[in-house]
């Protein structure tokens, strides 16, 4: 299984790729449609291996430094380049009182606790 993911990362070259069919292991199931890969997958086999590495170190860069046998800012640099390739979720801004009110509509507070926050 993980040599088809490295074929496909390098027959790919890192371009877009839609998925049409797929299967589920060891079932008669199918599905067929269009769907992306993950942003994960769109990176070289060896920055995925980086990626893999770095979430097993729980993001140390001191472990990275030495599983690589590699320089803090050698770590650093390519992570930032790496992260430069996978597009993150824009965030917005949100002010107190659309927060309180979000808090509210999920029940994390009281009705009481928006209408304090409000007032402030």
């Amino acid at each position: 299984m993980a040599r088809d993911w490295q074929e496909l990362t390098r027959m790919t070259q890192g371009k877009p790729v839609t998925v049409e069919r797929v299967r589920v292991v060891d079932e008669d199931i199918a599905i067929e449609g269009s769907f992306a890969l993950p942003r994960l997958a769109g990176l070289s086999a060896e920055d995925q291996v980086f990626v893999m590495a770095f979430v097993r170190c729980h993001g140390s860069i001191k472990a990275m430094e030495e599983m690589f046998g590699i320089s803090y800012p050698t770590v650093k640099n390519r992570l930032n380049r790496i992260a430069r390739r996978l597009e993150f979720v824009e965030t917005v801004e949100v002010s107190p009182d659309e927060e309180a009110i979000g808090g509210l509509e999920r029940g994390e507070i009281s009705v009481d606790e928006v209408l304090r926050r409000l007032s402030e």
